[in-house]
């Protein structure tokens, strides 16, 4: 369900407290029904960070929702969202994440990188306060996690480091033969995308 917004609440974002004072009026207008369960929204950024929209995914227990991917994501990607924002209710008033509420951002957030639509975010929000994954490292914790990502993407995750490692090792070498030689060291840095800090710890004997 699509949430109606007004033209001042389709603000740009610019942190996790833009993101809860218009959430707090939206589970105050939608507690009058269902005040006991817990809601789960989503919530499409355009690349400027204004709000594109906000949908209600799902409607669950007093302690428990489900979001699905394709839920999650079919909107955001039909309207073009170039990132999202999650955001869920505790109806008990209590702000710690659920094993249960990490397990499904890590989940999203491996589909994100997928489909190049990024969760920049989840917020758990109470009427009285919220608590912001990213503010308290959480969302960066589960960035590298790789218990849902796919085969074939850890092997591609592999190849890619195994490359750059490859590539930074041949630079290293290369720097190091110049060093010898006498080449100062910014044109060193210039020459292999080494920082000057690096080519100068470099330890070479001159020719």
């Amino acid at each position: 369900m699509d949430i109606e917004l007004t033209q001042e609440e389709r603000i740009k974002i610019l942190n996790s407290d833009d993101i809860y004072g218009i959430m707090q009026k939206i589970l105050l207008r939608e507690s009058k029904i269902d005040q006991n369960r817990e809601h789960f929204w989503v919530i499409g950024l355009e690349n400027n960070n204004r709000i594109l929209f906000i949908e209600l995914i799902s409607l669950g227990t007093v302690n428990q929702t489900l979001a699905e991917p394709m839920e999650v994501y079919s909107l955001a990607l039909q309207k073009r969202a170039v990132k999202i924002i999650l955001c869920h209710n505790h109806p008990s008033g209590e702000l710690t994440p659920s094993d249960a509420d990490k397990d499904i951002t890590d989940k999203l957030i491996q589909v994100g990188l997928i489909v190049n639509t990024p969760v920049t975010d989840h917020l758990i929000i109470t009427l009285n306060s919220y608590l912001s994954f990213k503010n308290i490292g959480l969302l960066e914790e589960l960035e590298q996690s790789t218990k849902y990502v796919p085969k074939y993407e850890l092997e591609r995750r592999i190849k890619k480091e195994a490359a750059e490692i490859a590539e930074r090792k041949k630079a290293i070498e290369i720097a190091k033969q110049l060093k010898r030689k006498g080449i100062d060291n910014e044109t060193i840095a210039f020459s292999t995308g080494l920082t000057i800090e690096e080519v100068e710890k470099l330890k070479v004997k001159k020719l």
